[in-house]
């Protein structure tokens, strides 16, 4: 399994960013994927999740701003995020839970900077 995530950098507080995460070694069109995002000096939380039938689910603290999205042709998931807040800074993991085993890709930084 490979995740590989990128799309991230540095914006300005109210701006937008996509991240992308490009999967191979399993079935992508048939697992949910996740979002996942780590601040320094916090543990790893929840950002959104997408089914393989695309239904989504969102941390509370995004809703209304990011937009998790998948182009099972392109084994892609997406994270469209909108409105950034600083808090929002953090490196952002995307996830595949396969076989009861958790995979991770690298991480891509987000940086949310006036």
């Amino acid at each position: 399994v490979q995740l590989q995530a990128s799309g991230g950098g540095l914006v300005q507080p109210g701006g937008s960013l996509r991240l992308s995460c490009a999967a191979s070694g399993f079935i992508f069109s048939s697992r949910t994927m996740g979002w996942y995002r780590q601040a320094p000096g916090k543990q790893r939380e929840l950002v959104a999740t997408i089914t393989s039938a695309g239904s989504t689910n969102y941390a509370d603290s995004v809703k209304g701003r990011f937009t998790v999205s998948r182009d099972n042709a392109k084994n892609t998931v997406y994270l469209q995020m909108n409105s950034l807040k600083p808090e929002d800074a953090a490196v952002y993991y995307c996830n595949v839970n396969r076989l009861g085993v958790q995979h991770w890709g690298q991480g891509t930084l987000v940086t949310v900077s006036s």
